[in-house]
Formats: structure tokens, C-alpha cells, sequence
């Protein structure tokens, strides 16, 4: 009786797992048709973000969370591009929806909503949070006024705010993030010129990088193969898989800052954000001195709640501090790898056992101040850092080449400068 209850239960438990996360030959294909219900999730997303900003609407959120999981879930899983090349953008769908999973939950049991920094009254604000004043929901303030040229409603655009606030910025949830100090004039115009030339770097930077890494067989193919040639000498091999990890690397930062750059141009160019709503979103991770250092400040701080949400807080809650660091980077690995999982290539186990590592890493940073009294740092503390980055994470960034994560179209070709005119030209050298 016992065991025949297990086998429906796990057979009944499989069954709803495969029906959100179906095998790779049952996903659907997205086409023009399909494409809109990869989206279904922003209905419930939406929805929620506009009730936390309402009092007494928990009960509702928690009710809709089911909705935005299945939706989020669906969407990640349920739908695939059948052409390998794109098979990157299925991995950053996947991206996308668990963010939006995790904000959700976040959203949903934040018992007494989510307040603007120095705002009283829930919804009261009216002013972008990052450029809203203490007391500025006070009867008769300036933030009581619609912004000029508005275009959304004001819940809407209230709505929209706290739904792609990630880093929290002007939010009570945010306080306590770090924020790296402005590098680009705060005047409008000046502002967007070097947002403009800053876009045009990491766009060929990015450009120049991806058209290196697929000229590396197997890597630039769209179904993948390892950095670690194994046909190579050992000394050989690791020259190579450090050369491929460090453009990866570069890569990853460029475009970081390229997607960052268009989103500013869009927002302080056409919809009439402040520049000083949009700070650097990188802080120079090379200078890192600590692990501390790298996670906590340089390295963007874009998915903290999340991680916080999905492994920190229920950590916290478990083991105090320990927990609280451990949980984190853990859920920062589960996040990484059940997203690449989107791609349908299986699981690598490589990526949450490097991020719990860094955890333990920086918890070790923490006993080593303790016991000698002295911070990691300088020279030494750079060492350490790049010893992490450059060694112990090529385990890491192979797992996602061998699924085939630079042989995807990242820049299409047709408007690709290094692969229309560079590469062409060197070749052409080359031959005379």
C-alpha cells in the first residue's frame, strides 16, 4: 500500500514536471505565432507589481504567484528556437523568466508592500524612486505631480518601475546596495554622447570577441565543445582553455555594458529618465582586491534580491550568516545552470559547485580576518581574486562551451564590422 502510493505519487510529481519542463523534442517551436505566449508571464507579473504598491493586497499576491511560476516556468521550458544558432536565445529567455520568478515571489510576500526611499504612504510617489526626496509624498510635494510628457498612466508606469528596478535604487528593498560613483558628465546632453561612444566600444569589443571564439573548433560551433583540447599538450592546453576563458570573460563584461548602454540611451534619451537614475552598472571588477570586494561592489549587483530570494533569505533563516552567504551563491549557481538547462544540452553540475565555492571563499575571507586581524588585500588579495577567476572557474565557463554558448548568434553577422571587413582583411594579408 505504502510503496503504491510512493509510485503514483512520484509518477504524478514527474508527469507535472514534464508538462512544465517537456523534453527538448516536445518543446514548442517559437514562430511568429508562438511568440507571444513566451510572454504570458508579464500579465500576472504586471498585475502583482501594481498590487505591491497597493495596501492590504497580499492575499491577492499570493494567489496570483502560482500563475506567474507555472507561466515563468513555461516559458523557459516549454518553448525552444529549432535553429542552433539561436539556441543562445532560449538561454536568455530563460534568464529572463527566472528573474521575473524570483521578483515575483519577492513581490509576493513583502507583507507591507514596497515603498520609494522617504516615502510614507504606499503608491504616494510619483517621481521615479532614485530621484524621489524624503518627504516628497507629503501633501502639496513635488513627487504628487505627473512627470512632464508622460506618456503611461500612472500606475502603469509605477508599475513598470518596481517590476525592472533590479538593483532597487531609490528603493526601500535597495537600500544598501552598492552603487559605483558616476563616471559620465550629469548634464543631459554630455551624458548621452558618452553613453552613445561607451555603447559603440562594448558593441565592438563584444563584435571583435565573438567572431575570435568561433574561429576556435569546436567552441564556435553551434552545438559546442570543450575549451580543454584534449589532443594538445597539458601546458598547451591550459594556454589555450586561459585564452578562451579570458575573452569569455571580456566578453561577458562588454556586453554587460553594451546592453546596460542601450537600455540608458533609451531610457534617458526617449522617456526622460535622469542620468543619475542610470550609474555604472560595473565598478572595474580587474581592481578587485577580495572576493568580498568582487561579489559585493564590482561585479554588478542586478540579481542581489534575486539570489537573496531564492537561496539567501531561507538560508539566513537555516544557518544565520553562514547561511545567508552559502544560500546566496547557491542559488546564484542553481540559477546560472537551470537557466543554461534551457538550451537543452542536460546539466552540468560544474556551475552551482563553483558558485557554492565562492561562498565558501568568501566566508574563508571573513575566518581570515577573525584569526590574523587583517583584511584580504592588496597585491596578494588581487592574486587570489584572479586565481578564482582565471583558474578555478574554467571548469565553469567550459560548461557552458560545451553546450554551445559562443557558437550562438550573439551579433549577426550582416551587421558584424569584424566579420564583414576585419577578418576578411586579415585573411587577405595573410594570403599575400
Amino acid at each position: 500500500m505504502g510503496a503504491s502510493l510512493y509510485q503514483e505519487l512520484y509518477w504524478a510529481s514527474a508527469r507535472a514536471f514534464r508538462t512544465l519542463v517537456p523534453p527538448l523534442e516536445e518543446r514548442i517551436p517559437v514562430t511568429w505565432t508562438t511568440a507571444p505566449y513566451t510572454l504570458l508571464h508579464f500579465i500576472p507579473f504586471t498585475f502583482m507589481s501594481y498590487l505591491v504598491r497597493r495596501p492590504d493586497t497580499q492575499v491577492m499576491r499570493l494567489l496570483m504567484l502560482p500563475t506567474l511560476i507555472t507561466t515563468a516556468v513555461r516559458s523557459a521550458f516549454g518553448y525552444v528556437w529549432l535553429d542552433p544558432r539561436y539556441n543562445v536565445y532560449n538561454w536568455g529567455l530563460a534568464l529572463f523568466s527566472f528573474f521575473m520568478m524570483g521578483k515575483g515571489i519577492d513581490i509576493a510576500f513583502a507583507r507591507n508592500g514596497r515603498h520609494k526611499q522617504g516615502e510614507n504612504k504606499l503608491g504616494s510617489m510619483h517621481e521615479p524612486a532614485i530621484a524621489a526626496k524624503p518627504g516628497s509624498d507629503a501633501p502639496g510635494g513635488a513627487a504628487t505631480l505627473r512627470r512632464p510628457g508622460a506618456v503611461l498612466p500612472d500606475w502603469l508606469e509605477d508599475s513598470f518601475e518596481l517590476m525592472f528596478a533590479m538593483r532597487g535604487l531609490g528603493w526601500v528593498f535597495g537600500e544598501g546596495v552598492y552603487t559605483p560613483v558616476a563616471t559620465r558628465p550629469q548634464a543631459r546632453g554630455p551624458f548621452l554622447r558618452a553613453t552613445a561612444l561607451s555603447f559603440l566600444g562594448n558593441f565592438l569589443l563584444v563584435d571583435l570577441i565573438d567572431g575570435t571564439l568561433k574561429l576556435f573548433p569546436g567552441v564556435g560551433d553551434p552545438l559546442g565543445g570543450s575549451i580543454f583540447y584534449p589532443g594538445l599538450p597539458w601546458y598547451s592546453r591550459y594556454v589555450v582553455s586561459t585564452a578562451i576563458h579570458g575573452l569569455t570573460g571580456t566578453a561577458l563584461l562588454g556586453g554587460f555594458g553594451m546592453v546596460y548602454d542601450l537600455l540608458t540611451l533609451i531610457a534617458v534619451g526617449a522617456l526622460g529618465h535622469a542620468p543619475s537614475a542610470w550609474p555604472p552598472v560595473m565598478d572595474n571588477p580587474w581592481a578587485a582586491e577580495s572576493l568580498h570586494d568582487f561579489w559585493a561592489k564590482r561585479w554588478h549587483q542586478l540579481l542581489r534580491q534575486t539570489f537573496l530570494v531564492y537561496g539567501g533569505i531561507p538560508g539566513r533563516k537555516l544557518a544565520g550568516n553562514v547561511g545567508l552567504v552559502l544560500g546566496t551563491f547557491f542559488a546564484s549557481g542553481l540559477y546560472h545552470e537551470c537557466t543554461m538547462y534551457a538550451m537543452g544540452r542536460g546539466w552540468d553540475s560544474r556551475v552551482p559547485v563553483f558558485f557554492l565555492l565562492q561562498g565558501g571563499a568568501v566566508i574563508g575571507e571573513r575566518v581570515w580576518r577573525r584569526v590574523t586581524g587583517r583584511r584580504v588585500g592588496g597585491f596578494l588579495g588581487r592574486l587570489w581574486v584572479y586565481f578564482d577567476l582565471f583558474v578555478l572557474a574554467q571548469p565553469l565557463v567550459d560548461a557552458w562551451h560545451v553546450r554551445g554558448l559562443a557558437g550562438g548568434m550573439v551579433i549577426p553577422p550582416p551587421i558584424s564590422p569584424a566579420r564583414l571587413w576585419l577578418f576578411p582583411a586579415i585573411r587577405s594579408l595573410l594570403a599575400h
